[in-house]
């Protein structure tokens, strides 16, 4: 959920933080963003028939690989699990709001993860030599390939070793050179992240005030960064 409402809002000119780098949720592209997503596409029905409060992402990828969606946000694996079904998927960029400048490139959302290594144990040349092992080119593709994910390192891509790249995967990986990632080198944004989750969804309910789900949220979010 916090993904799908980084990408609405990404799209509008908003996200979860400002150029300081401070919480902004309640921001007024936010609230525009999710009026604009309520009015044009809950409340006509286009996204139905499971409320968005009440969607979960799992179901929403399983109807898409039944053919009983047509379109929606999704990352390599899905492309990758369609095409195992013989499903064609093409791959479009983000629609944008007039508010985003035409020399803007659209917005894209991305996710990284860290292996992390601590020095407490004195384990230095083993730990370099388990990385060594990791980030060689035949074994980072076998990894990257068998959860269809993209590689970590230019070389596993290119070399024949890495297998090289899919056109799909090209495409995702062109999308990273603009991407914008969760604010996760804030303390906080493990319990932001969480409160956004279990509230977003509220946000596009056919009765809701955006501005005022917002705003609980960023109440919320300001209380994490302040240890409350």
């Amino acid at each position: 959920a916090h993904a799908e409402a980084l990408i609405w809002e990404l799209s509008n000119g908003g996200g979860y933080a400002d150029s300081s780098g401070n919480y902004s949720l309640a921001s007024d592209k936010n609230v525009r963003t999710w009026q604009w997503v309520r009015d044009n596409l809950v409340a006509p029905g286009l996204v139905g028939p499971t409320a968005p409060s009440e969607m979960n992402r799992a179901d929403a990828f399983a109807a898409f690989l039944r053919g009983e969606v047509g379109m929606l946000n999704g990352y390599p694996s899905l492309a990758h699990d369609a095409a195992a079904k013989g499903i064609r998927v093409g791959t479009v960029a983000m629609p944008v709001s007039d508010a985003l400048r035409s020399e803007e490139a659209p917005p894209t959302v991305g996710v990284a993860d860290w292996m992390v290594a601590f020095k407490q144990n004195d384990k230095r040349a083993e730990i370099g030599s388990f990385l060594e092992f990791v980030y060689q080119d035949k074994n980072l593709s076998d990894f990257v390939g068998r959860y269809h994910l993209l590689p970590a390192t230019v070389s596993a891509a290119r070399t024949p070793a890495g297998g090289g790249l899919s056109a799909t995967d090209e495409d995702f990986l062109s999308a990273l050179r603009t991407a914008r990632l969760y604010p996760v080198d804030d303390p906080s944004w493990v319990a932001v992240s969480d409160t956004i989750k279990r509230n977003i969804g509220r946000v596009v309910a056919p009765d809701a005030d955006p501005k005022a789900v917002l705003e609980d949220l960023a109440d919320k979010a300001e209380a994490a960064a302040e240890g409350d």
